[in-house]
């Protein structure tokens, strides 16, 4: 809920004042990001479905055949993201993590599905995938094994990048596991980059090369993001609030270095949506679906579509906040500030509009109530001089028209989100 107070403007700035600040720091938001991946892909951020976090490496198909990496649970969700509007809001990719990878290349040197799990092959289980309209991911190695220890393509990057174009595959994951340098990470990154687009087919990059350089020394973003499509920063998200916490606190607390790197064709990611799982209460699930929209985050849900909630399926299905989540300007968003438990982050959106999400980071007692001016919003201009603000979560509300000097009391639950549409209106 939203409690607007306000007071009369006693001093209306000049019409063309406003409207030229206002395209000045359009002018400044609009700069472009450092020269991307030429591929075409990912101008904004990719969405989708990783089995990762849900389903891990189980690989025994004989004691749990429901959730063990095989053809059939991808084949399942494929058939569910086609039938239950997953598609038809832009979850495109379904992707395959580790462990499905047999244990040892072909006798041509080409990687190989596991031949009990995935009986009828990349191929068949790509066009299985493409006849419901959508696009198959899959997940290889730059070092020599895979993180669970499957086969690594170093010394193998043409050959394994031809033999997913071959398969007919739409996105690679790339994980940076069993390197013996940095110098030979950063080389099998590019090296891959290359080699995907020699082969001439349309393949989203997805990389982790930042979070494995982080330990050694600051990567190189502009460089990262003429190779890699996005990119993990950090580990594996968890189902749990410390975890999507950490990942937050990661980013508000690099953002000078990040932020600005992230555009159309390259963002940062921050991981899979865990929401629909367990870990979470159901204020931490829409805090990580907000936040994941105002980071401009590729959206990789991981969970059991077969047996999620309605209400998780609503919230990951939001028309309104993937709207802001695929906002055309391609600008990351970023921590505005932080007072004692409450934090307001922001991102600029197309036609001068801007998202805002006020965060109630406190663990204990009830909701909590915090007022904000909504002139210190959106560079100062969102609402310069008025603006209209809808509250999409967690209850869509059109909470109006505001003047510049409005002040805007939010009631936040703890570990909870309210997220704001603000959209600029002349006086």
């Amino acid at each position: 809920m939203i409690i607007v107070t306000m007071r009369l403007i006693r001093r209306v700035q000049p019409l063309g004042c406003v409207l030229a600040l206002r395209f000045l720091v359009l002018v400044l938001w609009d700069v472009p990001a450092s020269w991307a991946l030429d591929n075409g892909l990912a101008m904004t951020p990719t969405m989708g479905w990783l089995h990762w976090e849900r389903f891990m490496c189980n690989i025994d198909c004989k004691e749990e055949p429901d959730s063990c990496i095989s053809e059939n649970l991808f084949m399942q969700m494929a058939d569910l993201m086609d039938a239950e509007g997953w598609k038809e809001v832009g979850y495109e990719y379904l992707c395959i993590d580790d462990c499905w990878m047999a244990p040892e290349r072909d006798s041509k040197g080409r990687l190989q599905a596991d031949s009990t799990r995935f009986p009828s092959g990349i191929h068949y289980l790509a066009n299985y995938v493409h006849s419901k309209g959508l696009k198959l991911g899959i997940y290889a190695d730059v070092g020599k094994k895979t993180c669970a220890g499957y086969p690594g393509s170093i010394g193998h990057y043409d050959i394994d990048a031809e033999t997913f174009a071959d398969w007919g595959v739409d996105l690679l994951k790339f994980d940076g596991c069993y390197c013996d340098s940095v110098e030979q990470l950063a080389d099998g990154y590019k090296h891959m980059s290359l080699a995907l687009n020699k082969t001439g087919r349309s393949i989203v990059y997805s990389c982790e090369w930042p979070l494995y350089m982080w330990p050694f020394h600051k990567p190189n973003y502009t460089e990262i993001r003429q190779y890699c499509n996005h990119w993990r920063n950090t580990g594996d998200v968890y189902d749990s609030w410390q975890s999507v916490k950490s990942i937050l606190n990661w980013a508000s607390f690099n953002q000078k270095t990040i932020v600005n790197v992230a555009g159309p064709g390259g963002w940062n990611d921050p991981d899979m949506l865990v929401i629909g799982n367990f870990g979470l209460s159901w204020d931490q699930q829409i805090t990580q679906m907000a936040l994941w929209a105002i980071m401009a985050a590729p959206l990789f849900m991981s969970n059991d579509l077969r047996h999620i909630s309605p209400q998780a399926k609503a919230l990951l299905q939001n028309k309104d906040v993937i709207t802001i989540n695929q906002d055309p300007l391609g600008k990351q968003g970023y921590l505005l500030r932080k007072e004692d438990n409450i934090e307001v982050w922001e991102r600029p959106l197309s036609d001068l509009a801007w998202a805002v999400a006020i965060v109630n980071l406190q663990e204990i007692g009830g909701p909590h109530s915090f007022t904000i001016n909504i002139a210190s919003l959106g560079q100062g201009v969102a609402c310069n001089p008025a603006c209209h603000i809808t509250e999409l979560l967690p209850v869509k509300t059109k909470l109006g028209f505001y003047e510049w000097t409005s002040y805007l009391k939010t009631r936040i639950n703890p570990t909870g989100t309210v997220l704001l549409r603000l959209e600029s209106q002349t006086m």
